[in-house]
């Protein structure tokens, strides 16, 4: 019998070592960041400037597109692995729109400093790096999107900034939620990084605009009908054939998001 008993005992603390390993590790779980060297050259265009901006304990490294009548600012909030430098791309795609675009790096991303610790220090950090750049853009139109892991982060910025528009991409109801989805055997409580946009999108009282790939397998597009669910008045776009990675190139994205931005005056 006690043969058994530690035959037994044996998956249960196996499945307690993981768990505890889920729980201190948690971070190098969720996040893929490319750091760069201080001296790396960011911004290559004349109208692209780069700037760090201090939060507690570290600075974080901040591009944006600056125009020189623009309508209003994209305020973008980029996925879990890369920093700037594969991130900050297409300003094209911005100068006809008449918008800047302000993008950060989060902690221990590209040239930022610090390491990430907690959800609330990434909130923290994002409405840092927000009212910095808030007082260029009053009186004009502001629109603030996420995408991927940032999504969670855009919603809670605009339930407090409420924005003309935001836009979420390839977003989840949480991470929490995403979790139980890809491995089940992993309990809630283990999650120091939950990013419940589900109890967050409720508040926002601007247009929100939701983009998701049918075929992404990395954040079902079953999650962005949980948060239309939540939000009936979200506009919901399904790309044909998208997945989680290229959405950024598919047509139909590129013009919902042109007559969007164009439809902010």
């Amino acid at each position: 019998m006690r043969v058994v008993a530690a035959l037994l005992l044996l998956p249960l603390l196996a499945w307690l070592a993981v768990v505890a390993l889920l729980w201190w590790k948690q971070e190098s779980l969720l996040f893929f960041p490319q750091a760069l060297p201080a001296d790396t050259r960011l911004a290559t265009e004349p109208d692209v400037h780069e700037r760090l901006v201090d939060v507690p304990g570290a600075k974080l490294s901040v591009l944006a597109l600056r125009l020189p009548e623009p309508r209003g600012v994209v305020f973008f909030l980029h996925g879990n692995g890369g920093s700037l430098q594969n991130w900050f791309t297409d300003t094209d795609f911005y100068r006809r729109a008449g918008f800047d675009l302000v993008m950060p790096d989060y902690r221990g991303y590209g040239k930022s400093t610090g390491r990430i610790e907690s959800e609330a220090q990434l909130h923290a950090d994002v409405m840092a790096v927000w009212r910095s750049v808030a007082p260029r853009y009053a009186g004009k139109r502001v629109v603030i999107y996420g995408r991927s892991l940032g999504t969670g982060l855009a919603a809670e910025l605009a339930a407090t900034v409420q924005p003309d528009l935001t836009v979420l991409v390839s977003p989840y109801a949480s991470i929490a939620g995403l979790a139980r989805h890809h491995y089940p055997w992993v309990p809630t409580l283990a999650l120091r990084y939950p990013l419940r946009t589900d109890r967050v999108i409720e508040r926002i009282r601007g247009p929100v605009l939701l983009v998701h790939g049918d075929r992404d397998e990395v954040i079902p597009f079953a999650e962005s009908a949980k948060l239309q669910a939540v939000l009936p008045g979200a506009r919901l776009l399904r790309i044909e054939g998208g997945s989680h990675n290229d959405l950024q190139d598919m047509p139909a994205y590129r013009q919902a998001m042109a007559v969007a931005l164009a439809g902010l005056r």
